[in-house]
C-alpha cells in the first residue's frame, strides 16, 4: 500500500519504513543475503520410496516430500524461534535464481542411500566400528584411494527401520570398494561403492564422495594412459603403488594421522 499523499508527514515516514521493511524481507535481491542449503533430519520424508514403485505411487510421494519441505520453510518463517525472544524468520525466501529451478527448490530430492554395486570389497561395520576396533582405529586397506570420517549415522526409512548412530573411526577408502565384481568399463563416483547398509551411513557423506568422485576420475586417467583395466590396477602392485603415488602427487591423502573416532 503506498501512503497518501495528503497525509501527515510522520504517517508517510512510517510507511515508507514498512515499505522499505517488506521489501527487505520478501523481495529478492534488494539486500544481499547469506545462502544455504537446508537438509535437516526433520524433513526427512519416509511415508514411501521412489524406486521400485508404480509411477503413481512416485509421483504421490515426490508431492509428499516437496510438501514436506514447503512445511518446513513456513515453519521457519513463522514459528521457528529466535535469540531476541521472538518467532520466525520472515526474511527467510527460497531463491529460484540460485538452484536454477521454478520454484527455488532442489531440482531433484537427495536420496540419502543409493543403490550400490556388488564389489569386490564389501566395506562392513567390523571395518570402522569404535566399539569393535577401539583403539586400533578403522581397518587399514592396501589398496586405500583416500580418507574419510563420519558416525555411523542411519535415519529412519521407508521400510520401517530406526534411527541409528554409533562412533566410527577415522577411515580410508579402499580401491576394493570401487570395482564392480562382474562389471567392466564402469566405475561408482559417490556413495554408490561397496559398503553395507550399516557402513552407508558414515560413507555416505559429501566429503567423502568428493574423495570418491576424485579417486574414480583418476583411475580412468591412469587407466587410459597405462593402458590397463581398473581391476588390474589393484591386482599388480607395480600398478596400485604407481596410481596411489599418482594421488598422493595430487594432494590426496591415503591415511589419517593420530586422531580417535568419536
Amino acid at each position: 500500500m503506498l501512503a497518501d499523499q495528503s497525509q501527515d508527514p510522520g504517517d508517510r515516514e512510517l510507511w515508507e519504513f514498512r515499505r522499505a521493511v517488506a521489501r527487505e524481507q520478501y523481495e529478492p535481491g534488494f539486500v544481499t543475503s547469506d545462502v544455504t542449503l537446508v537438509n535437516w533430519p526433520m524433513i526427512d520424508y519416509v511415508d514411501g520410496p521412489i524406486i521400485g514403485v508404480s509411477e503413481q505411487d512416485k509421483e504421490r510421494h515426490l508431492a509428499g516430500a516437496r510438501e514436506l519441505s514447503e512445511s518446513m520453510l513456513y515453519w521457519l518463517q513463522t514459528e521457528a524461534p529466535r535469540p531476541d525472544g521472538g518467532r520466525g524468520w520472515p526474511g527467510l525466501r527460497l531463491r529460484p535464481d540460485v538452484m536454477d529451478t521454478p520454484d527455488g527448490f532442489a531440482a531433484a530430492p537427495y536420496i540419502r542411500e543409493s543403490r550400490r554395486i556388488r564389489a569386490e570389497y564389501t566395506v562392513v561395520e567390523q571395518d570402522v566400528s569404535l566399539a569393535v576396533r577401539g583403539e586400533a582405529g578403522a581397518a587399514p586397506y592396501d589398496d586405500t584411494v583416500g580418507i574419510g570420517m563420519y558416525r555411523i549415522d542411519l535415519h529412519p526409512s521407508t521400510g520401517g527401520d530406526n534411527y541409528i548412530d554409533v562412533p566410527s573411526c577415522p577411515f580410508q577408502i579402499p580401491l576394493g570398494a570401487l570395482l564392480p565384481v562382474r562389471v567392466r568399463n564402469l566405475l561408482p563416483a559417490g556413495k554408490n561403492i561397496g559398503t553395507t547398509h550399516i557402513t552407508n551411513g558414515c560413507y555416505r557423506l559429501h566429503p567423502v564422495e568428493w574423495n570418491i568422485g576424485e579417486a574414480a576420475a583418476s583411475l580412468v586417467a591412469y587407466c587410459l594412459k597405462e593402458t590397463v583395466e581398473p581391476h588390474d590396477v589393484r591386482r599388480k602392485d607395480v600398478h596400485l603403488r604407481s596410481f596411489q603415488s599418482a594421488l598422493k602427487a595430487d594432494g590426496v591423502e591415503l591415511a589419517w594421522p593420530e586422531i580417535k573416532g568419536y
